[in-house]
């Protein structure tokens, strides 16, 4: 069993969730550069919701990225200082097995490619094989263009699912890719609630994160997300 509290700011959402011994409450908003004003009194919510004091968490998760440079600042950011002030714990969180786990537990997928738009033509993109509720990689997640994309070296001729911002261009990708995904999701987020349950497994095999210190957005590439024009 576990108290966790988990956070996600990778994407135009800003999400909060807490996870105590099986339950879960959480909140979800779409809020466009909002995250620094949204995300703690969302934390505050929850915790009241919960009559439940930050000290009593057993760690803190974070959304670690892949996903906006500034978003994962903020949530790590924000993790950061929740932790220590209450000396817990945090654990990072993969964006993309966020969403993959949102898309085996709400669509029954059991082959997921999740892919974020990564801007400057390329996406963050990785694949799962998901059963029981627990991922298996069976992709590296990566940052690469879209006509770059290659199917798993397992996949037989298994149909896989779609999920993320990086699946809005679709049509850049390779005709073996589009072939094999009858169903794409392109408007899904990560959220926050899909990181307490993947957190939660984790702890419950016996992961305890790391110190507030060691906190590490990912970002797949040391490359600012953005241009001049």
């Amino acid at each position: 069993m576990s108290t966790l509290l988990a956070l996600d700011a990778s994407s135009t959402a800003c999400s909060c969730a807490l996870w105590r011994d099986d339950d879960l409450i959480h909140r979800f908003e779409i809020a466009p550069r909002e995250h620094t004003r949204r995300l703690l009194p969302m934390v505050d919510e929850l915790l009241a919701e919960a009559d439940l004091a930050l000290t009593a968490l057993d760690a803190i998760a974070y959304g670690h990225g892949p996903g906006s440079f500034t978003g994962l600042r903020i949530a790590a950011g924000i993790a950061q200082g929740l932790a220590y002030g209450a000396e817990l714990p945090l654990m990072g969180v993969s964006t993309l097995e966020a969403l993959a786990l949102a898309a085996h537990r709400k669509w029954h997928a059991r082959h997921v490619i999740a892919a974020l738009d990564a801007r400057m033509d390329e996406i963050y993109v990785g694949a799962y094989r998901c059963a029981d509720g627990e991922l298996t990689p069976c992709l590296e997640e990566r940052v690469i263009a879209p006509e770059r994309l290659r199917l798993p070296a397992e996949s037989g001729d298994r149909e896989w699912l779609g999920i993320g911002s990086g699946w809005q261009l679709l049509a850049r990708m390779p005709v073996e890719i589009q072939a094999v995904l009858p169903q794409t999701l392109p408007d899904e987020l990560p959220a926050a609630e899909d990181i307490a349950r993947l957190a939660a497994a984790a702890w419950a095999r016996g992961e305890r994160g790391a110190p507030p210190h060691a906190v590490t957005p990912v970002y797949l590439r040391n490359e600012v997300a953005w241009r001049k024009a």
